[in-house]
């Protein structure tokens, strides 16, 4: 059995795998990075710690936010350091066996194939496993 924190964006659910998450929380005032990629949506404090802040709408090619609607952050753990993922809501923990495992959907094509391990078919959802490693790149 696999457990994953899921989150949306858009119509999609997402998920990623529960021992990567460090926490999720509200968004927090980012500092914008001069000459930065467009994913980089700037860096936070959290609790001392300066954190880099991606947002996985740019990274999954998705339009932007609509309206003042703010993000939320999933903070985990990249080669040993926090990084903070902008999502549209947090969700729950979900517990998947290996049996509702499939590779990536076909729908999935070009940057965003890439960021994707996998999908899960939920009782009346697909969930997206989301590599985050990938998505912090």
């Amino acid at each position: 059995m696999s457990q994953y924190v899921t989150f949306t964006l858009g119509p999609n659910l997402y998920g990623v795998d529960v021992t990567r998450v460090l926490e999720a929380l509200r968004s927090h005032t980012r500092t914008q990075v001069p000459l930065a990629p467009a994913t980089v949506a700037g860096l936070v404090n959290l609790r001392g710690q300066v954190v880099l802040t991606i947002d996985l709408r740019t990274r999954l090619e998705m339009p932007p936010r609509e309206g003042d609607v703010e993000p939320m952050m999933v903070v985990v753990q990249v080669d040993g350091e926090p990084v903070s993922l902008l999502v549209d809501e947090i969700g729950e923990v979900v517990e998947v066996g290996p049996g509702s495992f499939e590779s990536p959907p076909d729908t999935l094509t070009g940057e965003v194939r890439q960021l994707i391990l996998g999908a899960h078919k939920l009782e009346n959802r697909l969930l997206l496993v989301l590599d985050v490693d990938e998505a912090a790149a």
